[in-house]
């Protein structure tokens, strides 16, 4: 079984009678509902899962379930004879965004507490988004991403106490020794090529065949495509020509959304399609980074609307996209190949999954910074360049950045292939696959995870 590290918060929630109806958020395939049922198998004597997917494709039981009775009704009808107590059943409902009905009926079925409850969906942040009376008061929701570098690791052999030490390493700004710094690059770059979602990692670690981790990458690409299309008739495919725009508009060297290429349309802005990035967004199949224009803490008071990066959910998808069956430029330095929007997707989606907003800052007079983050300890902010070449110590832009007086920047970040750590002025340079343990500060003691 693949670790992850949600699967505390899920313990702590179920082992505790009193806490609120867990409800685990994110995009599909990335192994939601096996950890909740990894988990809730071994705290409960019944567990009883519904996946409503199947259940609308199937005998709709729960379609126009309405009260408390009539839920207890159609469950039994399933699993009269697992229908303990609220001490030794759990009731799992798989993929509720289906029935976003039962979402608000949820809160008085934790009120007459018969049983414990768990939910999940892969597209519940539209469904929450979009549902009128959401129980906030009686759920508790943990945001789920993809396998991240951390878990690759575990994954791949890595122990608790030799990802301590790297974090040691990382938080005393000290280098590894040159094998340790050349063994986690190379597991860094095949994790640019298996990515995190758990079908795609398995594959890799039982078969070590790029042809099959691309095959699990590639139906999970098309599923997401398929699940673009069953969104409402008048947006569905401008969700999907969105989608499909993300992987080219990457490789550009601004890397933003062009609105007037999504529909071949001249004078289209971002306020022209608001439904459709929000459901790219809170379905969890891509990351958005929105651009600043007064880079100053907290980020999110100055963000601009009208221009915005995406970011595919998943590196390993990208580098199927880009590169196909070929590994040689992930794995080899080619130096025709450049690299580093495969570079950013993965960083976007480390940040991600430690739970940051990501922002970005373009200048026409100053440059591009990749990304900015809140540092809420320091009260201020964190500019990061990624870089994937030799060149990495060329950063006019970050350069420029960080001694604006006004900013009021302390410290920016380097992300390299380089394993020296080291500070050059305001300057700090770190090996890319620390961004694993990057928590909003230059400072090393509150980028401690």
């Amino acid at each position: 079984m693949l670790y992850r590290k949600i699967e505390s918060a899920i313990k702590r929630n179920l082992e505790n009678p009193d806490s609120k109806v867990l409800v685990v958020s994110g995009a599909r395939q990335i192994g939601k509902s096996y950890i909740v049922r990894h988990t809730a198998s071994r705290l409960f004597k019944n567990l009883i899962e519904i996946n409503l997917i199947e259940d609308f494709e199937g005998p709709r039981i729960f379609q126009n379930v309405r009260t408390t009775d009539d839920f207890y009704l159609s469950l039994s009808s399933i699993a009269g004879d697992r229908m303990g107590n609220n001490k030794d059943t759990l009731v799992f409902l798989d993929e509720i965004q289906q029935y976003p009905h039962l979402l608000t009926l949820i809160k008085f079925l934790k009120a007459e507490n018969r049983f414990r409850y768990a939910i999940s969906g892969s597209l519940l942040g539209v469904t929450l988004k979009a549902t009128t009376s959401i129980p906030l008061g009686s759920i508790e929701i943990h945001q789920m991403y993809p396998i991240d570098f951390e878990e690759f690791l575990i994954a791949n052999g890595f122990g608790i106490e030799a990802i301590n030490s790297l974090r040691c390493h990382f938080n005393e700004r000290k280098s590894l020794s040159s094998s340790m710094h050349e063994k986690l690059l190379s597991l860094f770059k095949r994790y640019l090529f298996v990515g995190g979602m758990p079908d795609a990692v398995n594959t890799y670690l039982e078969t070590h065949n790029i042809m099959e981790i691309r095959k699990v990458q590639d139906n999970i690409h098309t599923l997401y495509g398929i699940d673009a299309s069953k969104y409402d008739e008048e947006n569905r495919l401008k969700i999907k020509r969105i989608y499909d725009l993300v992987p080219s508009n990457m490789e550009n060297k601004k890397k933003r959304l062009v609105f007037n290429e999504i529909e071949h349309k001249k004078g289209k802005r971002a306020s022209d399609y608001v439904e459709e990035i929000d459901y790219l967004v809170s379905s969890g199949i891509t990351i958005e980074v929105k651009a600043i224009s007064n880079p100053k803490f907290p980020l999110i008071e100055t963000e601009a609307k009208n221009l915005l990066k995406l970011y595919l959910n998943d590196p390993g998808i990208l580098s199927g996209i880009l590169y196909q069956n070929n590994i040689k430029p992930v794995l080899d330095d080619i130096p025709s190949i450049n690299l580093g929007s495969l570079y950013e997707c993965a960083v976007a989606c480390e940040l991600a999954s430690l739970g940051k907003r990501l922002f970005y800052h373009d200048n026409k007079s100053k440059g591009e910074v990749d990304f900015l983050i809140d540092d809420f300890q320091n009260l201020d902010v964190l500019p990061i360049e990624v870089k994937s070449g030799k060149d990495y110590k060329r950063h006019a832009a970050l350069d420029r950045f960080v001694n604006i007086p006004d900013y009021n920047i302390k410290e920016g970040i380097v992300l390299s292939n380089d394993g020296k750590i080291e500070s050059v002025g305001k300057i700090l340079y770190l090996p890319i696959y620390f961004c694993m343990f990057l928590n909003g500060s230059g400072n090393p003691e509150s980028l401690f995870i």
